[in-house]
């Protein structure tokens, strides 16, 4: 990902990242706003350049079709890695990118001796959960909520 690409990617990605926030319902969208904008602050001070972060951006041929964020830190048991964000371009959505950016994830992964890759998804995005299930993805938490008024 280049520098240009990085600003696109951020303004919109965390305006996303809100948007899911306020969607499920966890707070306002002020709020969902303003929390976005710290935990981007919060995990890339240093934008493309911190440290254990790595962006790209996906193509088929010349086409960007997507993103991806990755974390990898060393752990007691080995790298893991985490997904902070995989997004495929809308139009180009249910075509098998999200897959095929998933995998080259994992082989990126695999060639760094990573031992485990973790993400979180919202409940609402059905489609993703989905597909990281098909993909071999585990439950490994669940936050429940009931709405009283």
């Amino acid at each position: 990902m280049t520098e240009a690409q990085f600003a696109v990617f951020r303004a919109t990605a965390e305006e996303g990242y809100a948007r899911q926030i306020a969607d499920s319902g966890a707070t306002s969208w002020q709020d969902a706003q303003d929390k976005a904008a710290a935990d981007y602050a919060r995990l890339l001070p240093d934008g493309l350049a911190t440290a254990e972060h790595h962006l790209w951006h996906a193509y088929d041929g010349e086409t960007s079709v997507g993103v991806l964020w990755l974390h990898i830190a060393p752990k007691a048991t080995g790298s893991e890695a985490y997904v902070y964000d995989i997004a495929v371009d809308e139009g180009l959505r249910r075509s098998g990118y999200g897959r095929a950016i998933m995998r080259a994830a994992e082989e990126e992964c695999r060639g760094r001796g990573v031992v485990s890759i973790g993400l979180n998804v919202f409940a609402q995005n059905t489609a993703a959960r989905r597909l990281y299930e098909q993909e071999g993805y585990e439950l490994t938490s669940l936050q429940m909520r009931k709405r009283l008024t």
